[in-house]
């Protein structure tokens, strides 16, 4: 959607605020039109470091997405108001076939992510990801016993919200505490 609008700052009110985010991770496509929803046929990641003012991309067939996620850092640029130098990585992890990069996509941000949440809000390092390999089946089956759990999580849920011992549960009290207590808080990344 950032790609394909004319003037990025008509998203701002869509968005939470960008004052106090320090990293975006924003999947690219390369579909050129914005009629349709099922169009393109690659992926990439841009990791936005608005703190840094810079914009890592990370494409597993390259140079394929180069110029759509070059938009997209020049559109994010002008929608958090802030230079940003684009970085496209030549060390990503590359694809052997044409229908991973979804899932490369994914992998390389969970490892980035864990990679920023590990470090120290002063402490820098190298976003490259050389030397690191995605294991793209492996992905696959993880990513799908993950949404199997959420699946049998949900069918529980919805169980349990049907049963009359289950009846009153779903109105913000679970077993005498408030669901505010059960959440943890978003894992903060920087200041």
């Amino acid at each position: 959607m950032l790609v394909q609008t004319p003037d990025p700052l008509t998203l701002k009110d869509a968005l939470p605020p960008l004052e106090d985010i320090t990293h975006v991770f924003l999947p690219v496509n390369d579909c050129r039109s914005p009629n349709l929803a099922e169009g393109g046929s690659h992926w990439s990641l841009l990791l936005v470091s608005i703190r840094d003012g810079v914009a890592f991309h990370y494409d597993s067939l390259r140079p394929s997405n180069y110029e759509p996620a070059r938009m997209a850092s020049d559109k994010f640029s002008r929608l958090c108001g802030k230079p940003l130098r684009f970085v496209n990585l030549d060390d990503a992890p590359q694809q052997n076939n044409g229908s991973d990069c979804g899932m490369y996509v994914c992998l390389e941000m969970q490892f980035l992510l864990k990679r920023l949440l590990q470090g120290g809000s002063g402490e820098k390092f190298s976003m490259s990801m050389g030397q690191n390999d995605v294991d793209a089946p492996r992905g696959r089956k993880d990513m799908l016993k993950l949404i199997e759990g959420f699946r049998k999580k949900g069918q529980r849920s919805q169980s349990r919200s049907r049963s009359p011992a289950g009846f009153g549960h779903h109105h913000g009290h679970r077993h005498g505490s408030s669901v505010s207590e059960h959440k943890a808080d978003p894992p903060r990344v920087g200041d």
